[in-house]
C-alpha cells in the first residue's frame, strides 16, 4: 500500500498543480493523508475540491493548533496506512515517474528504509531556473559516492542533503525514528530521518531529478531564503563578535546534535567521532584571540591535523579568515 503525506498551510496557490501530479502518477496511490497547520486561506477548500475527482481517498486533518513544519509531519505520518509513505510538500509538482521508481527501488533493496531524489527547482509560475537542488548544494558525484561507500553520514554532519520533498521511507523505520526532536534549530523533521537512517546504512538514493521544487519567498522551509555572505573588505573592519558568534552557534549547534545522537542506542557511537571532532573545531575557532600572532600556533595545529575541512573542502579560506581577521 502507497500513503502520500502532505503537509499544508496557507497553499492554495500552487496547491492545484501538486495534486495533479500526485493523481497523474504511472503508479497510483492508494491514499493521500494530509495535516493542515491552521490555513487561513482556500487550502481547505482546494483539497476538498479535489479529493472529488481523485482516484484514491484523501483523508484531510485540521489541527486545532499550529503545529510547526516537524510536528505536523510527524502526525502526518503516524496517520498513514501505508507500507512506503511519500512524503510531500504543497507546492511542487512530482514527474509522473516518481511513485514508480522510488517504488521500484524499494523492491530491490529491501535492507534500505529509506530514498530520496534529486529535484528540479522551478520558480512561482513553474518555470525551470535551470539548476537542481543537488547542483544548488553540491551533492555532487564525489560527494554520492563517499556516501554510496557507506559515509553518508560524515556528509550530513556538515550539512543537510536529503529534501524532505523527495523522500520515501517504510513505515516499519517510524517507530526507530519518532518522535522527532524539536529543540535544535534547523534540525527538522527530514534532517533528523536523514541523519539517523545515515547512521544505520539505511538510507540512499536516485540521481534523478523526480520532483519539480518550487522556489518562492513564502515557503516554510527549504531554499527559498538567501544568505547574505559577507564581502572580502568587510572581514577587516566589522566587529570581531560578528566573524565568531556564527562559530559558537555551529559549535553549540553541533554539540547539541551530538548528545542527542550519543542518546539514541541504533549504532555505533564510534561513528560520531568526526562529529565530536567537529564540535572542538568550531569551539576553537570561536575562542580564538584577538591577537593575530597568538593565533598562529592554535590555527597552524588545526591545518596540519587537517581540521579546517570540517569549515570549509575550501579549507585555506577559513584559515585566511581565523589568521587576518
Amino acid at each position: 500500500m502507497i500513503s502520500v503525506a502532505m503537509c499544508t498551510y496557507n497553499g492554495a496557490k500552487y496547491l492545484p498543480e501538486q495534486l495533479e501530479s500526485i493523481a497523474n502518477q504511472i503508479v497510483p496511490v492508494d491514499e493521500l493523508v494530509v495535516c493542515d497547520d491552521g490555513s487561513n486561506d482556500d487550502t481547505i477548500q482546494v483539497l476538498r475540491s479535489f479529493s472529488e475527482k481523485l482516484p484514491f481517498p484523501v483523508f484531510i486533518h485540521q489541527n486545532e493548533k499550529n503545529l510547526g513544519s516537524t510536528k505536523n509531519f510527524e502526525k502526518c505520518l503516524s496517520l498513514c496506512k501505508g507500507d512506503i509513505i511519500f512524503f510531500s510538500d504543497q507546492d511542487d509538482a512530482w514527474r509522473t515517474d516518481k511513485v514508480q521508481k522510488q517504488i521500484e527501488y524499494f523492491d530491490t533493496h529491501p535492507n534500505i528504509d529509506a530514498v530520496f531524489s534529486d529535484a528540479m527547482m522551478i520558480d512561482d509560475d513553474s518555470n525551470p531556473t535551470g539548476r537542481t537542488i543537488w547542483q544548488e548544494i553540491e551533492f555532487d558525484d564525489i560527494a554520492q559516492n563517499k556516501w554510496v561507500s557507506g559515509e553518508a553520514h560524515e556528509i550530513l554532519f556538515k550539512g543537510f542533503v536529503v529534501t524532505g520533498a523527495t523522500l520515501a521511507i517504510r513505515k516499519s523505520a517510524l517507530p526507530r525514528l519518532m518522535p522527532f526532536p524539536t529543540h535544535i534549530p534547523d534540525l527538522i523533521h527530514d534532517a533528523y530521518i536523514a541523519m539517523i537512517l545515515s547512521l544505520q546504512e539505511k538510507i540512499e538514493f536516485i540521481s534523478e531529478p523526480l520532483v519539480s521544487y518550487r522556489i518562492h519567498a513564502r515557503q516554510q522551509v527549504g531554499f527559498g531564503a538567501k544568505v547574505e555572505h559577507v564581502r572580502f573588505r568587510d572581514r577587516f573592519f566589522r566587529d570581531r563578535n560578528e566573524k565568531l558568534l556564527p562559530l559558537q552557534e555551529r559549535a553549540d549547534k553541533l554539540e547539541q546534535i551530538y548528545q542527542l545522537l550519543m542518546g539514541i542506542p541504533l549504532f555505533p557511537k564510534d561513528k560520531l567521532k568526526n562529529l565530536l571532532l567537529a564540535k572542538e573545531h568550531y569551539k576553537k575557532r570561536a575562542k580564538l584571540p584577538k591577537n593575530r600572532l597568538v593565533r598562529v600556533v592554535p590555527v597552524v595545529t588545526d591545518i596540519v591535523k587537517g581540521r579546517y575541512l570540517f569549515s570549509s573542502k575550501h579549507w585555506w579560506l577559513p584559515v585566511f579568515g581565523d589568521l587576518f581577521e
